[in-house]
């Protein structure tokens, strides 16, 4: 009866989505270059990255704990990850072998892993890809050591929840600077068809838009004083000087939502959208500029929030309610991304910081985290945390089938 019952509780296994199959882990890791030499090569290069994944989404988060992780595990699970002979790799092996791989070439083999069929149609304007940067803060204090990666820029599907493409930043130039000059490679990385670019105001960049445009993109982006012209404009047209006799706007659209949640009761979000600048600006493609105000309650205390923006996306295919959308979507990339892998996942208390091994740690928590959210798991924390008491629900998670 007691086994019954616990058997109850556990969360049920999500399907693969879209029938597909599950991932083939081994046949994406297949294709990273391995820079070890073959002679005394002991286990194979997909076998020990999909360890790795397999241990992270146990709740095993360092090396080490990685290589205890797969060391523990029966002979059928070791034989599913792809270790025959039942012996799985020291911690100091999987240190060396992620020092030297190369994080460009394990960061395209996990976006040719998530990325839609090729065949997949999108009209114009019905995905939105957030790109946003982010610092590791456990290496910050080796940021001096030239060549240690502490930042790292990524591409995330709002809709699909995964992780399109990432590059480290190994730049020690200034945070937003050093994001700027990856920024073009990633873009360069994925395709724009049917997609819009959202991300805040470091990226409103003429050449970064006049990119995703030439590669079938759109983009939706926040404007601060970095653009203090395009700002200035947008700025008195919605909201001109109290001294200043205010125009009409000729093309005046609107959307707003109201929801209650995080400490902060009845947020308002309220977009407006105009055209009327369209043939006034000096910036490649832009359609229509917007203004968004948040309000909300706090501690007794009413607080506002005011930003301006620009996006390509013309009024019929980007109307107000789908612009808030988008801009709502965008935050997607720090909650349910950036946030897990630090609070779930450990990213920011990580201490790797020797060659390659920290991009390439950050780039098997990316897929980890894709992973759950492909399978429709919302309730991150507490699968992770039944996948370190069933090994085998790991294993469905990925396709693996014990031998």
């Amino acid at each position: 009866m007691q086994s019954t019952v616990l058997t109850s509780l556990r969360p049920p296994l999500s399907p693969a989505p879209g029938g597909a199959a599950y991932p083939d882990l081994q046949a994406t890791f297949a294709a990273v270059p391995d820079p070890r030499r073959a002679q005394g090569r002991r286990f194979s290069l997909p076998a020990m990255l999909t360890l790795a994944v397999a241990a992270i989404l146990a709740d095993h988060t360092s090396e080490q704990a990685i290589a205890e992780w797969g060391a523990d595990q029966d002979a059928a699970t070791k034989r599913a990850l792809g270790f025959p002979k039942g012996i799985t790799p020291h911690p100091s092996t999987i240190q060396r072998l992620f020092r030297r791989l190369d994080p460009l070439a394990v960061a395209a083999a996990l976006s040719r892993l998530f990325a839609p069929p090729p065949a997949e149609e999108r009209a114009r304007g019905t995905a939105g890809v957030a790109i946003d940067g982010k610092a590791q803060r456990g290496r910050l204090p080796f940021a001096t050591r030239a060549g240690t990666p502490v930042h790292a820029l990524t591409a995330s599907c709002h809709e699909r929840q995964v992780v399109l493409a990432a590059l480290p930043i190994t730049s020690r130039a200034d945070k937003a600077e050093a994001e700027l000059t990856v920024a073009p490679a990633l873009v360069a990385r994925l395709d724009w068809r049917g997609r819009v670019l959202t991300g805040d105001a470091l990226l409103c960049q003429r050449a970064l838009c006049q990119q995703v445009l030439a590669a079938g993109g759109d983009y939706l982006l926040l404007v601060k004083e970095n653009q203090p012209t395009l700002y200035r404009d947008i700025e008195l047209l919605f909201d001109p000087p109290p001294a200043t006799r205010p125009l009409p706007l000729l093309d005046r659209r609107e959307a707003r939502t109201r929801e209650r949640g995080h400490g902060r009761h009845d947020e308002v979000r309220h977009l407006l959208a105009s055209t009327d600048l369209t043939e006034y600006l000096d910036w490649p493609g832009v359609a229509q500029v917007i203004r968004i105000e948040r309000t909300w309650q706090q501690q007794g205390r009413r607080k506002q929030h005011r930003h301006y923006g620009i996006t390509s996306l013309p009024p019929d295919v980007g109307p107000p309610a789908r612009l808030l959308d988008l801009k709502r979507g965008h935050w997607s990339i720090e909650n349910r991304l950036h946030r897990r892998k630090d609070v779930t996942f450990g990213e920011d208390a990580s201490l790797v910081h020797l060659g390659h091994g920290p991009s390439i740690m950050a780039g098997l928590r990316d897929a980890a985290v894709s992973l759950l959210h492909q399978a429709g798991i919302d309730r991150v924390a507490e699968r992770v945390r039944y996948h370190s008491r069933h090994p085998d629900a790991v294993l469905a998670l990925l396709g693996l089938p014990l031998a």
